[in-house]
């Protein structure tokens, strides 16, 4: 009889679980990894054992479970302690669920201090693989009949000292002084003394305890721009009638650095709040009209019926102003015209802009106005090998004005060799004479090489200053090949070449 209430209570519980997670109203609450430490050893029957499991199951089911909710780790205290699952394992409630029904006790000794052992170096050790999470609350809830744990005072106060929250239900006649040193404060909150078969009575307030720990009262700010933020926090509210109620501030004008962080450090006083109000499914909020770079505080407050929360509130710094331009580049540099292309673009606040140029020291003064979404112009009819200074200003609906200026230099003018003729004198040497005399001629620069298979590799080469037309070569290889080209400041023109016929006397003239 016994044994048959108790299976139609378990499926009761099941049942209850299951409704409950289909409906929708899961505990999105809380980030955490909180492990259970059970007593599976042979003072345990499994008749307490599988009760132990069915009550963890009510506990956890109403919780939102994963990465970035709450986790969930079971370690089984026996003569050799198991792990039967890390934090990493389950994300869902089905899973876990299915998880502690599956469960078979160890039995043999209480081997507590190994348990607690595995636990602090492994499981709840931030950084280790499939361990707990950095920067967010750990729980361990230590689940025991109270039979010879072994000393566990040691062990349980090194968790505390690494900012492990310790819990503890006893189902049977432990020692009430041993167990009271090893949760942690407050006792009352945290240290529970429970009939195995009355386990159930304790499972909202066990519940609590643990939301305490692990409530998520925290608020993110994303996307700061100069002139607004996006507030982002946990939805507590979903599920339950109510709403979010937002104010925001300038705690003061001109900050320094951006940043984000929790409590308002008692800046409060003088400051002039807007309003917002948010649907009780909401967990982001869009902050608009702000002043850059100017720091401010929001605070968020969740109005329930149902349930008291706390506020919670975070300061940011706006981005500075970025007014356009801010910068400006050069591209397509021709001998007459290069491209100009500045930005950010900025249509929203920008009316115009305005290039200004003219060439250095003091060439006619130019300009050109365009639309504030054009951020690009070709200019045109410029001197070749010319610096001009380019000015790029805008005019922002503010009634700011922004400039910046760059240099820029238009290319060269490199004329190609106009002719090219080769006499042959000789077996071998050939007199070489070309026209020139354009403006900015440097030199010319000569390379000759030999065209047949029985003279490869031979290329030699030759400068000569700009008042050179000619100049004769000699000990050339059969068919060589003469190429002239003009060089410049900045470059070398376009050449001719012509290749040597020492038995005709002829030369086939082409470009390089």
């Amino acid at each position: 009889g016994q044994k048959s209430a108790f299976t139609t209570h378990l499926f009761l519980r099941e049942l209850l679980c299951s409704r409950f997670i289909q409906s929708g109203h899961m505990l999105n609450c809380c980030e955490g990894d909180v492990l259970f430490l059970v007593d599976s050893s042979g003072s345990v029957s499994s008749y307490e054992h599988t009760h132990m499991l069915s009550f963890l199951s009510e506990l956890l089911s109403p919780f939102s479970l994963g990465e970035d909710q709450v986790r969930v780790g079971l370690l089984q205290v026996g003569t050799k302690p198991r792990l039967e699952f890390g934090f990493d394992k389950y994300s869902t409630q089905s899973g876990l669920q299915t998880a502690l029904r599956n469960i078979r006790p160890l039995r043999g000794d209480t081997n507590t201090v190994e348990a607690l052992k595995i636990a602090k170096e492994w499981v709840l050790r931030p950084g280790k693989a499939g361990g707990a999470r950095e920067g967010l609350p750990r729980v361990l809830v230590w689940v025991t009949d109270g039979v010879k744990p072994g000393d566990v005072t040691g062990p349980m106060a090194q968790l505390q000292e690494e900012g492990v929250a310790v819990l503890v239900v006893s189902t049977g006649h432990s020692n009430y002084q041993v167990l009271r040193q090893v949760v942690s404060p407050p006792v009352e909150n945290h240290l529970y003394f429970v009939d195995i078969d009355d386990m159930s009575i304790i499972t909202k307030e066990l519940r609590d305890a643990i939301i305490e720990i692990i409530r998520a009262e925290r608020m993110n700010v994303r996307d700061v721009s100069t002139n607004s933020a996006t507030l982002q926090w946990r939805p507590v509210l979903s599920g339950l009638t109510g709403h979010y109620e937002i104010r925001f501030g300038a705690v003061r004008t001109g900050g320094s650095g951006g940043g984000g962080g929790t409590g308002t450090s008692g800046a409060t006083e003088g400051i002039q709040y807007q309003r917002l109000t948010q649907s009780a499914d909401s967990s982001t909020a869009r902050l608009t009209g702000l002043k850059p770079d100017t720091t401010y505080i929001a605070i968020l407050r969740p109005e329930s019926n149902e349930q008291a929360f706390n506020d919670l509130s975070v300061t940011f710094t706006t981005k500075p102003e970025v007014l356009s331009p801010a910068v400006v580049t050069v591209s397509e540099s021709g001998q007459t015209s290069v491209r100009v292309t500045w930005g950010p673009l900025q249509p929203e606040t920008v009316t115009s802009y305005s290039v200004e140029y003219s060439a250095l020291p003091g060439g006619q003064f130019r300009s050109v106005t365009l639309a504030q979404t054009q951020n690009s112009t070709l200019l045109r009819g410029l001197q070749p090998d010319t610096t001009y200074l380019v000015t790029v200003s805008a005019r922002h609906a503010s009634g700011k004005e922004k400039a910046m200026s760059v240099k820029v230099c238009t290319q060269e003018v490199t004329p190609a060799l106009a002719d090219l003729h080769l006499t042959t004198v000789g077996s071998d040497s050939v007199r070489v004479e070309w026209k020139g005399g354009t403006s900015g001629l440097r030199g010319y620069w000569l390379t000759w090489e030999g065209q047949q298979s029985s003279a490869p590799g031979q290329r030699s080469s030759l400068y000569l200053p700009p008042d050179s037309l000619s100049t004769r070569l000699t000990h050339l290889p059969p068919s060589a090949r003469v190429c002239v080209s003009p060089i410049y400041r900045t470059a070398r023109g376009e050449g001719l070449c012509c290749t040597a016929q020492f038995h005709s006397g002829e030369c086939r003239l082409g470009r390089l």
